[in-house]
């Protein structure tokens, strides 16, 4: 079985489903615990020159509702990382950049239904 040091990450943007579903209490994150976890895949695959998209959902949404977004949880992994991680708002504005952190991927209305065009 093939791992993460089988593949040659350097200088390519990787995509990465993480569970950054975190609970939360008037918009701040109550406990860590799922962002900690993803800290050595995200680490090591920085260290190996990796361009890191991050992409996870939040809560269950029924539209681009403010209270699912994952602007605290982009904020905390900047805080953890020591580096900022902007949030891109949608699939056609992702800006460069080491860690970028996608919004809440089911504000996407295809991501709920399986619809093959979002994974293009």
């Amino acid at each position: 079985m093939r791992t993460l040091e089988d593949i040659d990450v350097d200088g390519r943007r990787v995509l990465v489903r993480v569970d950054f579903n975190v609970p939360l209490h008037d918009g701040e994150i109550t406990d860590d615990t799922r962002i900690r976890a993803a800290l050595p895949t995200i680490e090591w695959l920085r260290e190996h020159g990796a361009r890191l998209l991050l992409t996870s959902h939040l809560g269950r949404p029924k539209d681009r509702e403010p209270q699912f977004s994952l602007a605290p949880v982009a904020q905390r992994l900047g805080e953890l990382l020591s580096t900022d991680v902007p949030l891109a708002p949608d699939l056609d504005d992702v800006p460069d950049g080491d860690v970028v952190m996608l919004e809440n991927i089911r504000f996407e209305p295809g991501e709920t239904k399986n619809d093959p065009e979002l994974a293009t």
